[in-house]
């Protein structure tokens, strides 16, 4: 079985869920990944049940709008919309933070899921995940696994520790 195979039976459609996503955005963007589906294009992959992204905010009514009329239920929370079939066990998460617009300038291609699709420069993928490291209200399980992320990358790219705090890489 292939990575794509797997993770289409572990998420239970998630990767048709992620094409059809990926199909609207398209025809709204500039839009691209963020977060640890994002991580995993520059480092070796782990398992993540999210797919963070970020859209132009203007249009994300409309992509509501069209993710409803192809099956999904959306919640909306303080900091996103997100989206999910209801068997499906893929969270599409949407930033509504406005400090995400800027990543929509410089995303790089990348395959994801058998798909290529823009995805935030690595850079921005470190801001991103520093911010949400540093959100105390977050849960501690979603805090650990960014810093976890930030390790995996500071081990594949040390000049991007200089956008990390010290108290990440500084571990040993």
């Amino acid at each position: 079985m292939t990575a794509t195979e797997v993770y289409e039976s572990v998420t239970n459609g998630g990767v048709n869920d992620f094409a059809d996503v990926v199909a609207i955005l398209q025809r709204h963007g500039p839009w691209c990944l963020i977060g640890g589906l994002a991580v995993n294009c520059f480092v070796e992959p782990v398992y993540t049940m999210d797919a963070d992204l970020v859209v132009v905010a203007e249009n994300l009514e409309t992509i509501s709008t069209e993710l409803v009329a192809k099956g999904f239920l959306i919640r909306r929370f303080a900091h996103s919309l997100n989206a999910q079939r209801a068997n499906s066990k893929l969270n599409i998460r949407f930033t509504t933070d406005g400090g995400h617009q800027e990543f929509l300038r410089d995303p790089t291609d990348a395959e994801v899921l058998g798909l290529k699709i823009p995805v935030a420069s690595l850079e921005n993928i470190v801001r991103a995940k520093v911010w949400a490291w540093r959100n105390r209200e977050r849960r501690l399980s979603k805090r650990k696994k960014d810093e976890l992320d930030l390790i995996r990358i500071a081990e594949s790219y040390p000049k991007l520790r200089a956008l990390m705090p010290a108290e990440i890489t500084s571990q040993q």
